[in-house]
This record gives structure tokens, C-alpha cells and sequence, in this order.
């Protein structure tokens, strides 16, 4: 049925954008169409969320050694952050990335993450229990997985090393249902400034029941996908959970690190919010 005559049609839903600083050892002041929204961001800061009318919007950040455009395209209700931080090759200049969070709704007894790679490091590898099940992450590339509850052992190592010391990890970590995670690896293990930046959310149920049986999950990449590790074809129930289970698993066991560091604080963010951009 159309609307009355005469009246307005309702506003497009605006897009809610965080703004991710993830550049170790410098702050940035940061703008969205020419308004600055914050001044001396540090590294770990969540800026936001942001609401944006759909379309495209400018974002800037300006430091000591940094000034860099970006120009994000936004949808009507889309959810995203945008992560300032260091390409893989050390002495790089600081570059944007993009991360359109999957939040919508999630089924009984799993819970969502995404990884993104934005560490001053060569591709990643995650490994479970001693077995490699997501390979060859690289800088701005991302994997997400909605994956079971429950606790894991994992571990970052280089991509395609065998027996070499892990990047982070091994820890166990517990993954909480009906939760999307968005985390991001940053720095450089060298210079001891490896770390990660973590926001989680909570998701919707989906209204479906819990299935006896867990589907794989997706891993994607803005122009590909990552490289899964796949065993044989009779791969029985428990080996699903465990390939499913890793990527969770390795974002949830850095975020351990900032907890950890922050000494029981938790993941590092603004403490309060920014006001909504208008």
C-alpha cells in the first residue's frame, strides 16, 4: 500500500561508521567531511559510531608523518569501520582499509568474528591444536566465520613456516555466543608493538534452533578469498568444529593480549562515545 497522499516518505536509515586508529607510536586528529570529530586519536582509540546519510563521505587523518584521504561510500543502515594503519612493509606510510561488519542475525550457540590483518607483517597463518585450517592472511586482507561457542587452543604463525615461533599464541580462549568481535592485528612483533584492537557487538537471534549438526563458515577478502586448509572428505563432526572454531579462536586469543596488558581492563577504546555526526 503506497503512503497517503501528501505525506513525506520516512528518511533513509543512516550508516553507522567507527573510525579505527591502529598506527603504533603516533595520534592523528580525524575528520569526516571537513568536520574534525577528534584530535590526538592514539593507537586503540574507537572513534564513534558515527551516523552517515548513505552516499559517499571524506575522511581524514592528520598526525606527525600522516595525512591521508580516504573517501568511503555508505548504504542506508550499513555498519563499517574504517582502520588507519601501517601497510606489511616496515617504514611504509599509513594506509585506510574499509570493514563492512556481518551483523546480521545468528543462530543459537555461535557467535561471529572478523580478523582483519593490518599488522607491519608478511601473511599469516592460523593454527589449532598444531593444525593449520586458515592460511596466508595478508596485510588488509580480512576472514570472518560465524563459529560454535566454546574454547579453543590457537596460535599466528607466518604464513606457509613450519616449527616456527608463533606471531601470537598458543592461548586458550573462550568464544561467547550471540557476539560479532570485530578485531584488528596491528604493528610489528619486531619492535615489540604487535597488539590488536577489539569492538564486539552483540547480534540477533535468527530464529532458527539449534542445529545438531555445525555448517562451515565463510572467509572472505575485498578482491578474493583466503586459502582454507581442507582435510578429507570424511572429515567427521568434530574436525568441522575445529576448522570452523580456529579463526575465532586466533582474533579472541590477541584480543587476550590487550586484556591482559590493559590489566584486566579489557580491549582499549574511547570511554565514551562520540557525539553523532549531523
Amino acid at each position: 500500500m503506497g503512503s497517503p497522499a501528501g505525506a513525506e516518505a520516512p528518511a533513509p536509515l543512516p550508516a553507522r561508521v567507527s573510525v579505527v586508529q591502529a598506527v603504533p607510536g603516533t595520534s592523528v586528529d580525524v575528520s569526516v567531511d571537513g568536520r574534525r570529530v577528534a584530535g590526538g586519536a592514539g593507537v586503540g582509540d574507537v572513534l564513534g559510531p558515527f551516523e552517515l546519510e548513505p552516499g559517499s563521505h571524506e575522511i581524514s587523518f592528520r598526525g606527525k608523518g600522516v595525512k591521508v584521504e580516504s573517501t568511503l561510500d555508505v548504504g542506508a543502515g550499513d555498519t563499517s569501520d574504517v582502520v588507519l594503519h601501517l601497510p606489511a612493509d616496515v617504514g611504509g606510510k599509513p594506509v585506510v582499509h574499509s570493514y563492512a561488519a556481518p551483523a546480521g542475525p545468528i543462530g543459537p550457540g555461535k557467535a561471529r568474528v572478523l580478523l582483519a590483518h593490518t599488522a607491519t607483517v608478511a601473511p599469516a597463518d592460523v593454527e589449532v591444536d598444531g593444525q593449520t585450517v586458515f592460511t596466508n592472511i595478508a596485510n588488509g586482507e580480512f576472514a570472518d566465520a560465524d563459529v560454535p561457542e566454546g574454547s579453543i587452543a590457537v596460535a599466528l604463525l607466518p604464513s606457509g613456516t613450519d616449527g616456527a615461533d608463533p606471531i601470537l599464541g598458543p592461548l586458550d580462549v573462550a568464544v561467547e555466543a550471540r557476539t560479532l568481535s570485530m578485531i584488528y592485528a596491528y604493528g610489528n612483533p619486531r619492535d615489540g608493538s604487535m597488539n590488536v584492537i577489539s569492538h564486539t557487538v552483540d547480534l540477533a537471534a535468527d530464529g532458527s534452533v539449534r542445529p545438531s549438526r555445525i555448517e562451515t563458515g565463510s572467509a572472505g577478502l575485498a578482491e578474493g578469498r583466503v586459502t582454507t586448509f581442507t582435510g578429507s572428505a570424511a572429515a567427521d563432526d568434530r574436525r568441522v568444529l575445529a576448522a570452523l572454531g580456529a579463526l575465532a579462536a586466533a582474533v579472541l586469543a590477541a584480543a587476550v593480549l590487550v586484556t591482559l596488558g590493559a590489566s584486566g581492563v579489557g580491549p582499549r577504546r574511547r570511554s565514551r562515545p562520540v557525539p553523532p555526526l549531523r
